[in-house]
């Protein structure tokens, strides 16, 4: 089955976030768009609600919404979260992903 996945720290991290900015009634609206040295980059925001051509994928009261239009490129993603001693945030792990850019910000599939 093509699903997205969230690990449980990501979504300790997105429930912390939601918190942090006063959006606890938000979903969080997972996708693509063009740019970085690759050609792709992930976007994560949060957003009201899903549009009515998404794919919308529940854990534990988080909502998370993905485009119609982007899902063959995100299928069996897992969304994770990193914790180290230079940066802390989002650490996607998609099986599309091809020849990441050096910075690791963008992506080619």
């Amino acid at each position: 089955m093509d699903v997205i996945e969230v690990t449980p720290l990501a979504l300790e991290n997105i429930r912390a976030l939601r918190t942090e900015y006063g959006e606890t009634d938000t979903g969080l609206r997972f996708g693509l768009t063009g740019g970085g040295c690759s050609g792709y980059k992930y976007l994560l925001e949060f957003q009201e609600g899903p549009k009515p051509e998404d794919r919308v994928f529940e854990f534990e009261g988080v909502s998370v919404f993905v485009a119609e239009e982007h899902f063959e490129k995100l299928k069996n993603t897992t969304i994770g979260w990193k914790d180290s001693l230079m940066t802390s945030g989002f650490d996607i792990d998609n099986p599309q992903a091809k020849r990441p850019c050096g910075c690791g910000e963008s992506f080619d599939l």
